[in-house]
């Protein structure tokens, strides 16, 4: 069982920068691959970035792909997302998720292969 809580969410003007934390609990969170996940008013959850249980290697929506960065921290049970560039189109609920089978392979897989999930930071983006 793992359990996340996000952070860091806020109101950016565009152009500007936030970093998103998601602090897991569980002896295991170094086993997982992690996700970053983001849902707008009236669309459909979709991905974002995702790092596999070791952090080396990484995936990234097209529409994030070189302003946003994943990483993580296993001594720390922490996986961050580093948001520059933000757009307006950025504008959502982001969401953290967990999932112990994931594969390297599979890291741009959708909302449905994911275990646990945290419960999500507003990022708002002015422009």
């Amino acid at each position: 069982q793992v359990q996340l809580v996000e952070s860091g969410g806020g109101l950016v003007q565009a152009g500007g920068s936030l970093r998103l934390s998601c602090a897991a609990s569980g002896r295991t969170f170094s086993s997982y691959a992690m996700g970053w996940f983001r849902q707008a008013p009236g669309k459909e959850r979709e991905f974002v970035a995702a790092i596999s249980w070791s952090g080396g290697s990484t995936y990234y929506a097209d529409s994030v792909k070189g302003r946003f960065t994943i990483s993580r921290d296993n001594a720390k049970n922490t996986v961050y997302l580093q948001m520059n560039s933000l757009k307006p189109e950025d504008t959502a609920v982001y969401y953290c998720a967990a999932d112990p089978l994931l594969g390297t392979h599979d890291l741009g897989a959708p909302p449905k292969r994911y275990d646990y999930w945290g419960q999500g930071t507003q990022v708002t983006v002015s422009s």
